[in-house]
């Protein structure tokens, strides 16, 4: 039977892709994102095609007037032993791997969560999260996993991650915003996923992405990079390897 329930954050309803196919991909104007990250082949394969393949545990927010300001994508896969250092790709491929082989999922992992800009702020990121969570569950899943993209780790690129993530505020809370949103809506921070998201390109298509030189091997900093982008000027090529955190929500 498919999951059918909707929810209510002041005055936005959320419901799964499922609920409300013709809402599917619908455009979302979340802000600025930096050119370099949608890049990622993984992603260009798969992700558009969650919301056909996994739409129980795809999400849509809608204001009264019926415009969508958020979403959430989450693919499903039967539980491995450990979680994965290839993060966000790797899930992902067992996912569509799983799916084809017909084996039957007991974890959903979160993909992404986006809020419209001027939605930004007041909660609605949490209770999509939180949504999320309850669809997982109803579909009788033991967990949501996350590989999460620390909301300002990207001012930081040369602090390491693990570092990072283990940063706390006096109330004992993650010092970043999105792990502390996820810890407080009963996730764990267990470990960093090293290599989550990869960008590879030549030296013109990073300058095109980032309007800088890529004249020198080395690291160089990018804007929006949670890390620096290792070039190789001999090889024509820069590689951009981003770790994530693993946040796991046991349902």
């Amino acid at each position: 039977m498919p999951f059918s329930r909707s929810w209510r954050h002041h005055q936005v309803e959320i419901t799964t892709v499922a609920d409300r196919p013709h809402l599917a991909g619908a455009a979302l104007d979340a802000g600025p994102w930096p050119e370099f990250m949608r890049h990622n082949r993984v992603s260009e394969a798969y992700f558009q095609r969650t919301l056909t393949a996994f739409p129980s545990t795809c999400l849509i927010a809608t204001t009264p007037d019926g415009q969508v300001v958020g979403d959430a994508h989450a693919v499903q896969l039967a539980r491995r032993t450990e979680l994965p250092s290839g993060g966000w790709e790797q899930t992902v491929v067992w996912a569509f791997a799983d799916l084809q082989r017909g084996v039957r999922p007991d974890t959903t992992c979160a993909l992404n969560i986006s809020v419209a800009h001027h939605f930004q702020g007041q909660g609605l990121a949490a209770a999509l999260l939180s949504a999320l969570r309850d669809a997982a569950a109803d579909l009788g899943h033991q967990a949501l996993l996350a590989p999460v993209r620390p909301s300002q780790k990207a001012a930081e690129p040369w602090t390491p991650l693990a570092e990072y993530a283990a940063r706390t505020r006096p109330d004992g809370l993650p010092f970043d915003a999105w792990l502390r949103t996820h810890v407080r809506a009963g996730g764990e921070v267990v470990r960093v996923a090293p290599a989550s998201w990869v960008v590879t390109g030549s030296l013109n298509e990073w300058r095109r992405w980032t309007g800088l030189p890529f004249g020198e091997s080395g690291e160089i900093e990018v804007q929006g990079g949670l890390v620096p982008v290792r070039c190789e000027v001999a090889e024509d090529r820069a590689v951009y390897v981003e770790p994530n955190v693993w946040v796991l929500h046991r349902l």
